[in-house]
Order: structure tokens, then sequence, then C-alpha cells
């Protein structure tokens, strides 16, 4: 009696293992479905542009390396950055960051060479970071008596620094002292430049004034008559022929060089302001505005080209170009750095803009990416031009863009 129940059993156990053996053969064969079924792993992303940096505060100045693919930037914390930037999507990484300022960093820039980093604080102080590691190498205390608004690094020794109540300062590295000390103005430095043999430097200051110093004999020249609005950007143009200043009010101030006392052109920009200027060719710059806009202009003829990007709806901190010509990075108000294409700008002619002018004024968007899902042309109009002259024959137009526009 047992023998059979020994062969039942047996029997039981065979086909239970034949069942296992069949679910096990299915999920298998389940298993290599589902791996069929798995997408393979995708190449990395190339962009057009590097991806947008998310920031925890408000930047206020960004600078790219002289020669790497390299942004830093400070911030309203006074903490500042060291990025490495790709147009390859996630590839943006965070080198270093610092926090030796104890209030809000207003500026950064590279020393010549890119192995330096400079920047001002609303502390007072100047700093200087090594750039591979983010260590500090300089502290300049109380460098000023009020609060550092702008710098300019003149060459690898000298340093010009602009504050709050419209002092300059003029600092010679090598012995961590100020050769020049000097105010002339009665508001803020807004911004600092200097021409290309580097004896002239020229201030922007708040007071609505240029200002003009001699760095060799080290003295102060003289102010430009005042404008209506606060100067808040400078930039030597047309192969040192030209300043071009931007003001508050969304006017751009053109003066001869050697003729820095009065204006010899002006152009208005229908913009809130025209806050920052950075030239990318000696016609062509770039500037961004309290309305979040960022816009190509050619100066002499005065001719907005169009439109590069926005942040929408919020006002932009600054702007800066890459080493290599080929990317605009802005800071704006909704703590993001963007970045635009600005590769095709330096062969971009005025004739070029009147051809793709619409019929209705409106100017259009220079990279799909600054269409941002709104309409990009809103409040874009040439503001200079008049109806009657949208309204000309476009040959008459073309004769007119070798002169000057808006001249006093």
């Amino acid at each position: 009696m047992a023998a059979p129940v020994e062969h039942v059993e047996d029997s039981d156990l065979a086909a239970e293992q034949c069942t296992q053996s069949t679910e096990n053969t299915t999920e298998h064969t389940d298993d290599e479905d589902e791996e069929e079924d798995e997408p393979e792993a995708q190449e990395p992303k190339i962009r057009e542009t590097p991806d947008d940096i998310k920031l925890e505060a408000i930047a206020n100045t960004l600078a790219f390396h002289p020669s790497r693919d390299v942004l830093a930037f400070g911030d309203l914390d006074g903490d500042i950055y060291a990025y490495s930037y790709s147009c390859t999507e996630g590839e943006n990484k965070e080198l270093w960051s610092s926090g030796h300022h104890m209030k809000s960093c207003r500026e950064v820039a590279f020393s010549g060479d890119g192995e330096k980093l400079f920047s001002v604080s609303k502390d007072k102080c100047v700093h200087v970071m090594d750039v591979e590691v983010g260590r500090l190498v300089t502290r300049i205390q109380k460098a000023h008596s009020t609060a550092i608004n702008t710098l300019l690094v003149v060459d690898e020794n000298i340093l010009a620094t602009g504050d709050d109540g419209g002092t300059v300062k003029v600092w010679d590295l090598r012995k961590g002292s100020a050769f020049m000390d000097l105010k002339q103005h009665e508001d803020y430095i807004s911004s600092i430049a200097v021409d290309q043999a580097k004896r002239i430097l020229l201030t922007a200051s708040g007071d609505g004034t240029m200002g003009v110093f001699h760095l060799k004999r080290r003295r102060f020249e003289l102010l430009s008559e005042p404008q209506s609005g606060d100067l808040t950007s400078i930039a030597v143009m047309k192969r040192g022929k030209k300043v071009v200043c931007g003001s508050s009010e969304g006017t751009i101030y053109i003066f001869n060089w050697n003729g820095f006392g009065a204006t010899s052109d002006r152009f208005a920009v229908k913009a809130e302001s025209v806050d920052c200027i950075v030239p990318v060719t000696e016609s062509i710059v770039c500037t961004a505005s309290m309305d979040g806009y960022i816009r190509a202009i050619n100066v002499m003829p005065n001719r907005v080209i169009g439109c590069l990007g926005q942040h929408i709806g919020e006002p932009i901190e600054q702007i800066a170009k890459s080493h290599d010509v080929r990317f605009l990075a802005s800071s704006g108000h909704d703590q993001l750095i963007k970045f635009w294409d600005i590769s095709k700008l330096p062969a971009m002619k005025v004739t070029d803009y009147r051809k793709r002018k619409k019929k209705d004024g409106r100017l259009g968007s220079l990279s799909k990416k600054a269409m941002g899902g709104n309409d990009f042309f809103d409040g874009m109009a040439e503001e200079p031009e008049k109806k009657e002259e949208e309204d000309r024959p476009e040959e008459e137009d073309d004769n007119e863009d070798e002169s000057d526009s808006g001249s006093d």
C-alpha cells in the first residue's frame, strides 16, 4: 500500500515541478519581452545654448572667464559661485562657491589671464580669489568709506573701483594701496570703462554725468554736462572714437572721443531703462533693461536690430558675453541665469534689419528661444522712427543708414 502512495506523491511532485517550470518559462519570456520593450540609452541632448542656472538668491553680477567655458557670479547674500557651462543638456556644473563677503556682492571680474577673480561688495571690501579653487588670496578691508558698487580690471596690476558716494579709486595691486582717490561725482558710480591704451578712465554716475580721469597723470580731467537721467552703463566703441552710455530713462547717449563735455548724439530706445551695455562688435551692443528685455542695438546708424531674449516680467541685473562671443548670459530677478546665442550678431548689418522689419513697425526676435512662449514683439517698436519714415520706400531708408539718427 505504501508504494502507490509514494507513486502518487511522485506524480504530484512531478506535476508541480512541471507547473513551476512552465511558470518560470513564462516569467523568463515576460522578462525578455520587458527587456526588449525597454528603450535604448539615449545620447545626451545637445542644445543651442547651455541650460538655465537656477539660483537661491538674485545674482547682481556675472562674468565670463577670458579663455575657458566658466561663468562666475555673485548674489545678494554675498556668495560667489563659479560654474562650468556646456551645451550638453545637464552638463552645467558648480565648480566652487565662496561666502567671503558679509553683504551683497555688487561686481565680479576676471583678471586678463583668468587666474584671479576680483569682487566688490556692499561690505566695502575688495576681494581677490584664486579661480581654480575659489580660495581667498587678498582682501582689502574698508577699501571705501561707503558701499562699493562697481570695479574694472585695467591690467594685471591696476584695479579701479567706484562706490555709492561717487568716489573713484585706482589701486596698485602690487602695493595694495590706491594711487588715485577722487570724488568728483555727486552720486553712485554705476560703471567704469578704459580706452585701449589704458590711459583714460571713464565713469558713469547716478548724477547724470560722465567723468574723465587720466591714469598716467593720475588726475581728474572733466565732467560732462548732466543728462536728465542716471547714467547706468558705459562702453568705448567705434575703435575708440565713440563712448556710449546707457541711462535710467531709456536713452543711449553718445560722446565723441575728446569731446566729452557734451553728447554728439542720443538715441531713445523704447525701453524702461538701459541698465547694461555690452559691446559685441565695434557697432553692435546688447542692452538689458528693467522691463526684462535684452535688445541688440546698432550704434551709428542708431537702430534697434531686434531682441535676443527676456526674463519674463522681471528686471535684469547684468549681462555679459562669453570669451568666444558665442553666448550672452543674463541674470534677472527671477533668480535665473539664462544663456542666449549671439554668434550671428557680428555678421548682422543695419540693412539686414531693414529687410526683416515688419509693416506694423514691430521688430522680430533674433532667436527661437527669445520668444519664451509670449508675444515677444509687444512694445518693441522702434521709437525714434516716426510713422512717415516707416511708410517711405525701402531704398530711401537704406540711403539714410549711413547718417546718424537723433543728433542734437
